[in-house]
Order: C-alpha cells, then structure tokens, then sequence
C-alpha cells in the first residue's frame, strides 16, 4: 500500500482491492492532477468529479463512492483515460465500480415482471446486459 501512514480496515482494504483487481488499475497511482475531470464532457451532471471519485476510492470510501452517480453517468469515451498524464485507464476505474456495485446490489428486473409487448420493442442487448447482471 502507498499510503503507509493511513490506516484502513478489513473492510475499505477489501474495497480498494477488488476496485484495483476488476480495473487492473492501481488507484494509488493517481495524485488527482485533475485532467480526467477537465476534460469530461459529462462532469456537468455527476455529482462528484472523477478525480475525485478516484480520491474517495483511494481513501477507502465505499458508501460515498457507491452513492455517487459519476461511474453511472461516466460514457466510457476515454478521454480521461487519455489525458492522464499517469496513464491510468480512468474508465476502467469506472466500469470497475459499476460492476463492484453491480455485484453487491440485490437484483432489481425481473425479466418475467416485465410486460410482453415492452419485451417485444427491448433490443436484444438490453435483455443480454439485464442476464449478464443476474436477473431473473
């Protein structure tokens, strides 16, 4: 761990290690320069920005970050991926709390509580990504 001089429990360890684990990222790496957050074209609608999003999960926040709507407003365009003069996929950042958040929550569609005729207008990739998330 980078930061020696904080002290994290069991719980804000495992956090911070599933998000580096699903990301491939290494959350530490960010110094929050503020890049990523500039040059996002949906920061305007997310509550916090993504750096500091990023801050929260280096901080072992997880209540915080996962109230947070950035990862879920966050397009995945790259471009504070590509700005980030550390190189950190920032967007893999994100999907990695979408998913972390994803797995934690309990189910929220049910596929048979869903109307055939709104079935019937539903792309197919809106049912695949609705299994692919354990739904019913």
């Amino acid at each position: 761990m980078s930061f020696e001089y904080i002290k994290f429990g069991k719980e804000e360890k495992d956090f911070i290690e599933k998000i580096e684990e699903i990301s491939g990222q290494n959350v530490y790496s960010c110094y929050q320069c503020g890049k990523c957050s500039a040059g996002c074209a949906f920061s305007s609608y997310m509550d916090k920005t993504v750096n500091q999003l990023i801050h929260l999960i280096q901080v072992g926040q997880k209540e915080r970050v996962l109230a947070a709507n950035t990862h879920w407003v966050c397009a995945s365009c790259l471009t504070c991926s590509v700005r980030c003069p550390r190189e950190i996929d920032v967007a893999a950042l994100m999907e990695a709390v979408r998913e972390y958040q994803l797995r934690e929550e309990p189910e929220k569609v049910k596929i048979s509580n869903i109307p055939k005729e709104v079935l019937d207008k539903l792309p197919n990739i809106a049912l695949v990504s609705n299994f692919r998330k354990k739904t019913e």
